[in-house]
């Protein structure tokens, strides 16, 4: 249950009491359409879109003709900090983005970000599920991002221009990484240079030589063509990249408590679809990768990737609230 579900549950018993006359369908109480500018970094074919596509048709069966869902689609908008920062001043109302990139405004979502601290998608899911994802959203919301749902994206791995599958062969590279110290750190102690670049331009600074490798889902992968660039992805699985389907703080406040339990019942949903659609995402984006020349590999000496991550355990226990926390989601 998110933490939005149940700050509603009383309103929306309440709620319910008009609504029995129709089951299933709140009407308007005019005919005010409330248009919704919503950010997604990929196009139509991608979960990053398809989800707003889901929750549309949910929240238009409940709610008809009461919100236009305007869907930028292809990074149009910015890269994920600045889809965030456009959401805090209201000129963006929902999208999605990684915990990596919220870490600025709520530092303790890096728990997520902990090098190889997950096992697997459903080690990921329990943890956000319970009381540390409830923590995590409400400490969200007070930044101004209510959020709806997590989300997996898939693990992260290592893209690079040349074979990398030991970590001494990243020593003198530079990195693209994403705008978090956490990252930044992580990729300082196998002996890389690190460069925040947002998403949107991370193509052209492989291409141009201005970063040599870097690291990303499968399906972002694939979705930014980025195997044209980086042809060879080491499946690394350092990080399990964890995010959230989040509304502006600005439009979520003028929701009647009966459509936030719309919205809020439509984006469970749409975040569950979200995470079969990108397991089947990754699956055919390698394909496609290995299909334009890119080539996927087995990192040698797995330890000694993990043994060289272990430090960002280390700096980053007390900002993520202590070691006893960490091995509590490590043993989860």
């Amino acid at each position: 249950m998110t933490l939005l579900t149940r700050r509603l549950l009383l309103a929306g018993a309440t709620a319910a009491g008009t609504t029995l006359a129709a089951p299933g369908l709140i009407r308007p109480a005019a005919a005010r359409v409330t248009t919704l500018t919503v950010a997604s970094l990929l196009g139509d074919d991608k979960p990053e879109t398809k989800v707003w596509l889901k929750i549309r048709d949910l929240v238009e069966a409940k709610l008809p003709g009461e919100f236009r869902f305007n869907i930028v689609k292809n990074g149009a908008l910015g890269g994920e900090k600045q889809v965030a920062e456009g959401a805090r001043l209201g000129s963006i109302q929902a999208g999605l983005s990684t915990v990596s990139s919220l870490s600025g405004w709520v530092p303790e979502l890096q728990i997520l970000d902990l090098p190889f601290l997950f096992r697997d998608a459903d080690h990921v899911r329990r943890t956000v599920e319970g009381d540390i994802g409830a923590d995590l959203a409400a400490k969200l919301a007070a930044q101004n991002f209510a959020v709806g749902g997590f989300i997996n994206y898939g693990a992260r791995h290592l893209l690079a221009k040349e074979p990398t599958t030991r970590p001494e062969q990243l020593k003198g590279k530079t990195i693209r990484v994403i705008q978090s110290p956490l990252h930044t750190k992580l990729w300082s102690a196998f002996g890389c240079t690190p460069v925040g670049i947002p998403i949107t331009e991370t193509y052209n600074a492989l291409s141009t030589g201005v970063a040599d490798a870097m690291d990303l889902t499968k399906s972002a992968y694939a979705g930014f063509k980025l195997y044209e660039v980086v042809p060879y992805l080491t499946e690394t699985g350092h990080i399990w990249a964890s995010g959230v389907i989040f509304y502006a703080q600005s439009f979520w406040s003028g929701l009647s408590d009966a459509q936030k339990m719309v919205f809020t019942e439509a984006t469970r949903e749409g975040a569950a679809a979200f995470n079969a659609l990108i397991v089947a995402d990754e699956a055919r984006s390698v394909e496609e990768a290995k299909a334009h020349g890119g080539a996927v590999l087995k990192p040698e000496n797995l330890a000694a990737w993990q043994q060289g991550a272990q430090g960002v355990w280390q700096d980053f226990a007390g900002i993520v609230g202590g070691p006893e926390k960490i091995k509590a989601v490590q043993a989860a």
